[in-house]
């Protein structure tokens, strides 16, 4: 699993291209507010790993939302941090489990449309903490 995580004053997204055929529709653009955005990227391997990277996925993100004082936390997926890929199910599981983590210890989650191609626009902190890669 790559995280790449930035604390943003506004994040901004629009669907606009699905890329996964079964995808639900969602024609929605939204805008977030000093929020923590993780753009996620599951391997292959991350399924036999799966409670390990569903842990420690949570452990960073509640770390870096707690560096800038946020319940705020925005999920996005992006498969372009390695040659490796999860299956699309085993990415939706693991990020499922993790937004329920993150819930249950109070954040509110926002997930942009999985299966979709996006348009967005960021605005992230100027801090050295604002912006974070982890490799799980």
């Amino acid at each position: 699993m790559k995280l790449l995580m930035f604390y943003s004053l506004e994040f901004w997204v629009k669907p606009s291209e699905k890329s996964v055929p079964n995808a639900p529709d969602h024609p929605i653009e939204e805008t977030f507010h000093k929020a923590v955005v993780i753009f996620y990227h599951a391997e292959a391997d991350d399924a036999g790993r799966r409670s390990g990277v569903i842990a420690k996925w949570v452990k960073n993100a509640k770390w870096l939302a707690g560096k800038f004082g946020t319940k705020s936390v925005v999920l996005h997926s992006f498969n372009h941090l390695s040659h490796s890929k999860a299956s699309p199910e085993s990415a939706a599981g693991i990020r499922e489990e993790v937004r329920a983590r993150l819930q249950k210890a109070g954040f509110e989650v926002f997930e942009t449309p999985f299966g979709w191609q996006n348009e967005w626009k960021m605005h992230v902190a100027g801090e050295s903490l604002a912006k974070v890669f982890k490799e799980i």
